[in-house]
C-alpha cells in the first residue's frame, strides 16, 4: 500500500496580514524560522520534502534517522526544520545544511542537529488521509499521534497552539526563535497550494 498522499503534495501556505485576525474561526501558533517541510514514512521509506516540492532528506540524515526511529510507519506530518543554537534558533546554521558535500553535511547533522517542530498531520498511522478534515480535527489527531508516537523525543517536536488572542500576542516577544505568528482557520480541510485558511503575521 502506498500512502493517499504523494511526495510532489503542495503544502498549504500563507498569506501576509498586518493583524491578527480575531474571531472562534481560528487558532494560532508560533511561526517558526526554518525550512517549511513536509515528511513522509511509508514503512522504510522516508522522505523529507521542502515546501517547492525539493528533496531535503539528504541535507537531515539525523531528522531522518529519527523518523525512521519511530513505531509508526506510515504517516504524513507537516512542519519547519529548525537548527536550535545558543537558546535561539539559527536560520544561517540550516542554510549551511545545503551542501553537496555527503561528508559535510553528516559532520554538520552531528554538530548542530536539526529539530522538526511539527504542526499539521495529512496522513495518519494507518495509511488513512486526513486532508480532507477540517483543522481542529486534523490537530486532534496529530496531538493523539504525539502522545503515543513522539513522548520525550527532543528532535520530533509538537508545535504549540492556542485559541486565545491574548496568548498569542505573547509569542511576538519569544525573541529570535520565532518569527511571527501564524493564523489558521479551523473549520477548513487542508489547503494544498493555495493561500486560503492561513496568514502569517510577522514581527515588526
Amino acid at each position: 500500500m502506498t500512502l493517499p498522499i504523494p511526495k510532489t503534495y503542495p503544502p498549504m501556505e500563507a498569506a501576509s496580514a498586518a493583524n491578527l485576525p480575531e474571531g472562534p474561526q481560528w487558532q494560532y501558533e508560533p511561526k517558526w524560522d526554518g525550512f517549511r517541510c513536509l515528511a513522509f514514512r511509508d514503512k522504510k521509506n522516508i522522505d523529507l520534502e521542502s515546501k517547492s516540492g525539493k528533496p531535503l532528506t539528504r541535507y537531515f540524515p539525523e531528522l531522518a534517522a529519527a523518523l525512521g526511529r519511530l513505531r509508526a510507519t506510515k504517516f504524513v506530518l507537516d512542519g519547519e526544520i529548525v537548527i536550535p543554537r545558543d537558546g535561539n534558533l539559527s536560520f544561517d546554521q540550516l542554510l549551511m545544511r545545503i551542501h553537496p558535500s555527503k561528508s559535510r553535511v553528516e559532520k554538520l547533522s552531528r554538530e548542530t542537529p536539526g529539530v522538526f517542530i511539527i504542526f499539521d498531520q495529512l496522513v495518519n498511522s494507518d495509511g488513512e488521509s486526513l486532508a480532507e478534515l477540517p483543522l481542529e480535527k486534523r490537530r486532534q489527531q496529530l496531538d493523539r499521534f504525539a502522545a503515543k508516537y513522539l513522548k520525550g523525543n527532543h528532535v520530533l517536536r509538537l508545535s504549540p497552539f492556542t485559541l486565545h488572542l491574548s496568548a498569542a500576542r505573547k509569542w511576538f516577544g519569544m525573541g529570535t526563535s520565532v518569527d511571527g505568528v501564524v493564523a489558521k482557520r479551523r473549520d477548513l480541510s487542508y489547503q494544498s497550494g493555495t493561500r486560503n485558511g492561513m496568514q502569517k503575521i510577522k514581527k515588526l
